[in-house]
């Protein structure tokens, strides 16, 4: 008997943390159990030869918005080819509007909604010492092969953290690829275009045992450990803890990367913060909009004025890079709106701003809102925002323009001073990525790949033409 457990990752360097949770959960079923991992540069039909040389007996993905496109096609054929293995999915991207999704794809077998690490290991049981029957799994959603009719069983209970196992033992596995870890689940906070919000159970992983196993990325000078705890530092004591452990064991190599909300740092995190080697830690800080009344519409629980003021404390330290992230697309902000919004984060001169567009993801509030805000998105992933009641598709183009500025002129960090000289003579900074954009436009530079040098060239061209 051989489960194979499949994973689409976005990139080579990413890992996918999903997969091993659960092959390490289903510990008793190490043998029958095989991972397969690919990336969305892998062609379809190269991953489909690949699953199918490895003869499974019961076929699972791991489901995204980077990778359900190609998990669909892969579906459809391999079952063309081997009909008689089940096909199981999990993940963000089946755990909602399952009835549809089973109506749509046949040729699945089934669904293990949310929390998977139960869910499969007693898959596991049943295929391999096929015990009892699909009704008396909890987590799954299935058709009954009499009927037809969707059936749901009973979800299970949250998953204590501690239960389950490290599943970076072989290390030499993720070489020269990002190490993702988990220290809590679930969030307290609402944000509606977020699927985190939904699981209100926070449950955190006991800090001695994830001292432990950052001790051992530490050992294996593993080059950077990714934290995938949505607000890694709700809970005062646990972040502090382990904060405090990473300083004192800093073997000069390994960072470790944090997602937090700046405003709940306190002093005494601060000045931990600030005595770290520098590049020891990074930190992504959502900001999303600085908009009041879209703060509020998706409820968001920030403090705006508190938030640059620990940035810009988090910045004296000149120790730790730090990521601020903003939404274009989110109710109540329009075009001048999204631009005010970027204008006073940009004014904080973050080590990157990372300008992104709403998704609406199935499950979200935002999504079961979508009509109400007259949002119209991409029917396909990544079900990215094409306009809403308050920002038209042309607005969205520019601001898109906008994004693609900055990457190339500020968040490369290879034009650092000419920025530093260029924004005084705009009206705002978000103007001077605007007007570079529509110069772009007009030259007809978008879609071409240009060296460094070029950039700068046609940096200097844009600044003659308007200076005339």
């Amino acid at each position: 008997m051989k489960i194979f457990l499949t994973a689409i990752n976005a990139k080579y360097i990413h890992s996918n943390l999903a997969v091993y949770s659960l092959k390490a959960y289903a510990k008793a079923f190490q043998e029958q159990i095989e991972i397969g991992e690919y990336t969305i540069n892998n062609r379809v039909d190269y991953i489909l030869e690949q699953i199918y040389k490895a003869k499974p007996d019961v076929l699972c993905f791991s489901c995204y918005i980077w990778n359900i496109g190609y998990v669909e096609e892969l579906i459809t054929e391999y079952h063309k080819l081997c009909p008689e293995v089940p096909i199981w999915v999990g993940g963000p991207e089946v755990s909602y509007e399952v009835e549809t999704f089973l109506e749509e794809h046949p040729q699945v077998t089934g669904v293990m909604i949310g929390e998977g690490e139960r869910t499969f290991q007693q898959l596991c049981e049943y295929y391999v010492n096929q015990n009892g029957t699909l009704k008396e799994l909890n987590g799954i959603a299935y058709k009954d092969s009499v009927s037809g009719e969707v059936i749901f069983t009973q979800p299970q209970e949250p998953m204590n953290m501690s239960d389950i196992p490290f599943c970076y033992d072989h290390i030499e596995n993720f070489e020269n690829r990002i190490i993702y870890y988990e220290s809590s689940r679930g969030c307290p906070f609402n944000c509606s275009y977020c699927l985190s919000s939904i699981d209100k159970k926070l449950r955190f992983r006991d800090t001695e045992l994830v001292k432990k196993e950052l001790a051992f990325f530490i050992e294996k000078k593993v080059p950077q450990v990714k934290f995938v705890d949505r607000t890694f530092n709700c809970k005062h004591d646990h972040a502090m803890e382990i904060w405090r452990f990473v300083k004192e064991h800093d073997n000069g190599i390994t960072n470790f990367h944090f997602e937090i909300s700046a405003d709940l740092l306190n002093e005494e995190e601060l000045a931990l913060i600030h005595d770290m080697r520098p590049g020891l830690i990074q930190l992504e800080i959502g900001v999303q909009s600085t908009n009041e009344p879209t703060i509020r519409e998706i409820h968001r629980t920030m403090k705006l004025e508190l938030l640059k003021d620990i940035v810009r404390k988090i910045q004296s330290g000149g120790n730790v890079h730090e990521h601020l992230d903003l939404i274009a697309g989110l109710p109540y902000e329009d075009y001048a709106a999204f631009a005010k919004s970027f204008d006073e984060i940009y004014e904080l001169k973050p080590n990157q701003l990372q300008l992104g567009f709403l998704k609406v993801l199935k499950g979200s509030y935002m999504y079961g809102h979508a009509a109400e805000y007259e949002i119209v998105y991409h029917e396909k992933t990544p079900y990215e925002v094409m306009k809403t009641k308050w920002l038209s598709f042309d607005d969205v183009l520019k601001i898109k323009q906008v994004e693609e500025m900055l990457e190339v002129y500020y968040n490369s960090g290879q034009f650092e001073i000419t920025m530093k000289v260029l924004e005084p003579l705009f009206d705002s900074a978000f103007m001077m990525f605007q007007e570079l954009g529509a110069f772009y436009e007009a030259k007809g530079y978008f879609g071409m790949s240009h060296s460094r040098i070029r950039r700068a060239e046609i940096l200097l061209e844009f600044m003659r033409e308007r200076k005339s």
